[in-house]
């Protein structure tokens, strides 16, 4: 697979009020899943599939976020003193990265509307956006295999991935049509959050997303929606009823490894689930949830 420079988008700029108080002083994306704060996962991802240059869509009091991709040489130093090279080389890492920039939402108008805050840095480019509660598996191909689809395509591509019809109405539920190709779907349209008797599928959106710049002018004449709020749902909704704008809508079947950290609950079975892969934690780690197990 070709590895292609895109630039991507990270939206951070939500209050995070469902791991309240945790989230009074810290924005939710540097919540720790192990020993990373979230965003770094996927910071990582984007760099993986090919991005060097990163844009953070934030709102105020995200100041955390900046501090974590910025340099710390009074740490750096003192780890450096200490010959602890393998503390250094972990918070070196993130500064390393890629060109990580921010900005600011300003109101706190949507998804939609993030989005549309990365127009001037984004320009006239197909571009990526990754949503911070969703984290993949390292070792799964997601994005890349979006992005190779959008390339060959000239498509705009979101994630789908196959749910429990029970789960269905906690998502965007997307209506599709077969392709040649086992892991991609067109679009026909999208119901957002249905009920299970009336979704035309168990395809949920998950938070990866290859858009097109003619996206912006979409989402320019979006009207608010739920909540009043700019929805980027509406506008790939609008995109995929009408292909003339910019192309089909696909959507890339994912059946890898994903972790929810935007649910309590999911949020520690992740951190689990990540630190039994773990060579250092995932033993001692192991032996303790089968002692647990029994005890309860």
């Amino acid at each position: 697979m070709t590895r292609t420079s895109i630039k991507a988008v990270i939206p951070a700029a939500g209050l995070g009020t469902r791991f309240l108080p945790a989230t009074k002083a810290m924005p939710k994306e540097m919540l720790p899943v192990v020993d990373k704060p979230a965003i770094q996962y996927v910071v990582e991802e984007a760099v993986a599939a090919g991005s060097d240059d990163v844009l953070v869509v934030v709102g105020r009091n995200k100041n955390a976020l900046a501090n974590h991709f910025d340099r710390v040489t009074e740490l750096e130093h003192t780890l450096a003193q200490k010959g602890d090279d393998s503390k250094l080389e972990k918070v070196m890492a993130a500064s390393r990265l890629a060109d990580v920039h921010f900005v600011r939402q300003g109101d706190p108008l949507g998804l939609g509307h993030a989005v549309l805050r990365a127009r001037k840095h984004v320009g006239n480019e197909t571009f990526a956006v990754l949503l911070g509660d969703d984290l993949i598996d390292a070792r799964d191909v997601l994005l890349s295999r979006m992005i190779e689809v959008s390339r060959t395509q000239s498509a705009t591509v979101i994630a789908l991935m196959e749910v429990d019809p029970s789960h269905i109405h906690m998502y965007g539920c997307a209506a599709v049509d077969a392709t040649g190709e086992d892991d991609v779907v067109k679009v026909k349209y999208l119901v957002e959050k249905p009920a299970a008797a009336d979704a035309p599928s168990n395809l949920a959106v998950i938070g990866r997303y290859v858009l097109k710049p003619e996206i912006f002018d979409v989402l320019e004449k979006t009207e608010p929606g739920k909540g009043g709020e700019i929805q980027l749902t509406d506008a790939l909704e609008a995109l995929a009823a009408d292909e003339e704008i910019a192309g089909p809508v696909l959507g890339v079947v994912f059946r890898g490894r994903r972790y929810d950290t935007g649910d309590r609950l999911d949020y520690i079975k992740s951190n689990v689930l990540l630190a039994l892969d773990r060579d250092d934690l995932g033993p001692d780690l192991s032996a303790w949830v089968k002692e647990l197990a029994e005890r309860l």
